[in-house]
């Protein structure tokens, strides 16, 4: 009989519990891994961006005994698995004809580019180019240009020349995140993306940034 004065066998019934398991004693599992779990903190403290692989190799060198399927148990259980780094999958560009109205805030044209200082450092440029009038609006320089900088340099010229109707831009991560979309939502602005790997579609802006 239990505690709760069931029979054990309709008591572990209930609960979709085998017997076995019931009378299976309680095992300490972080005494018994105690070598397991010393041997991986002291690995990962010296080794941080070592993956469980690469930690697993090195322990069988140093001679621990230990198989992968105990060591990748002890190794989820301290939170030591990182998350693999993947590419943000990207949606379906379709090729757009590059018709250009002529007249200005018709589609603004935005890109980056790149270069390195004398003493080795890089900097950026993000360049805003009005299609309809070939005119430069805005080359903002700088080390960092993340997406809130391209909104700013954005809201500026807005403020001066007014809103445009679409900006064709390519695929980089500081056009596609978030805060950029809601801005250019909340504006009302059409976002002309290009295919990736087809700057000719965007031919305009790549013959500004050669000259």
């Amino acid at each position: 009989m239990t505690v709760t004065g069931l029979p054990i066998q309709r008591a572990c019934r209930a609960m979709g519990l085998g017997r076995a398991t019931y009378y299976r004693p309680v095992v300490d599992w972080a005494r018994r891994d105690a070598p397991v779990i010393a041997a991986l903190t002291t690995l990962v403290a010296a080794k941080s961006r070592w993956g469980f692989w690469k930690c697993y190799a090195r322990l069988r060198l140093d001679g621990q005994p230990w198989n992968h399927k105990r060591l990748w148990r002890v190794y989820c259980q301290l939170r030591l698995n990182l998350p693999r780094r993947t590419k943000k999958r990207l949606p379906m560009r379709l090729r757009q004809p590059l018709v250009v109205l002529p007249q200005p805030n018709a589609v603004w044209a935005v890109d980056f580019m790149s270069d390195t200082l004398y003493g080795g450092r890089r900097f950026r440029t993000v360049n805003v180019l009005d299609e309809g009038v070939r005119e430069a609006l805005a080359i903002e320089i700088d080390t960092s240009l993340p997406a809130e900088r391209v909104i700013r340099v954005l809201e500026q010229v807005v403020a001066w020349r007014g809103r445009p109707q679409a900006l064709r831009l390519d695929n980089g991560p500081e056009l596609i995140a978030d805060r950029f979309l809601t801005w250019c939502a909340e504006r009302g602005i059409e976002l002309r993306y290009i295919p990736p790997g087809k700057p000719d579609q965007n031919a305009f802006i790549e013959r500004f940034n050669r000259t």
